[in-house]
């Protein structure tokens, strides 16, 4: 009889720590997927209130927007905005590269749906009538964005100096050239449209436009997750953006470390 009890007791006690042992495997198990979507919660981006379709796609009067900004004269060419976030890295930019007798000029900023629309049914209308139409949009798309897929929208892409290859490739140009690859990034500006030897697609290489990245990698994500082919329109050719597949390959045809 004593060994029966002691048995039953036996067996109870490994019942007891059998079950603590599960439900504390229960509880790391339980910690462990409440950790997992903390984490998953924490990747989903979060975009700052103002970010809307109508801003990614340049439908909106930025000279009467309070987060841009007139670059002052003598950094400028003409009548030019960016955001204040954007102008401020820039100055700092100049004042480092002055240093090394070396001055930045911003030749294009901020440019919204209608001026893009402008500068687009100019090319398609006009410089290149006399393209096929299958192949007309292509040609523009050498240099110059569809309205409502152009980065100069946003406010954080800015234009330097001369709007020319080859003014980059030697003396004054080329110094100007190496010194933003070397220190740019410092101060939040990549160069997008970079050779597309290694496969890059969408627009030529353009040395002279640079983006300031903490803004507008935010902005193109958003762009990526909100817009679709039915919002680009209203511009002479607009049909052939899907067949093209703008945002794949325009959009999103930059710089490898503009997207890590």
């Amino acid at each position: 009889m004593g060994i029966f009890k002691l048995s039953i007791k036996f067996t109870f006690l490994l019942f007891f720590f059998g079950c603590l042992a599960n439900c504390k495997k229960q509880q790391k198990n339980t910690e462990i997927k409440e950790a997992i979507l903390i984490q998953k919660k924490d990747t989903i981006p979060s975009f700052p209130n103002y970010l809307t379709k109508d801003y990614v796609l340049g439908k909106f009067d930025y000279a009467k927007n309070d987060d841009f900004m007139l670059v002052p004269e003598g950094l400028s060419n003409k009548k030019i905005y960016v955001r204040k976030e954007v102008l401020d890295a820039f100055l700092q930019m100049e004042i480092a590269a002055k240093k090394e007798n070396i001055h930045f000029t911003i030749i294009s900023g901020t440019r919204n749906f209608e001026h893009q629309k402008r500068i687009w049914n100019y090319k398609w209308n006009e410089k290149y009538k006399n393209t096929p139409t299958e192949k007309r949009a292509l040609k523009i798309l050498e240099y110059s964005s569809m309205p409502s897929s152009s980065r100069h929208h946003w406010g954080t892409d800015i234009d330097l100096n001369n709007l020319n290859n080859t003014y980059f490739s030697s003396g004054k140009g080329l110094k100007e050239y190496n010194w933003l690859l070397k220190n740019a990034s410092k101060f939040g500006f990549y160069q997008p449209y970079t050779s597309k030897e290694n496969g890059r697609t969408g627009y030529h290489e353009e040395k002279w436009h640079w983006s300031y990245l903490p803004l507008s990698k935010i902005y193109l994500n958003y762009y990526n997750q909100q817009i679709t082919y039915k919002d680009i329109n209203d511009f002479e050719g607009a049909e052939f953006a899907k067949e093209i597949d703008i945002i794949k390959n325009y959009v999103n045809g930059i710089n490898v470390e503009l997207n890590n």
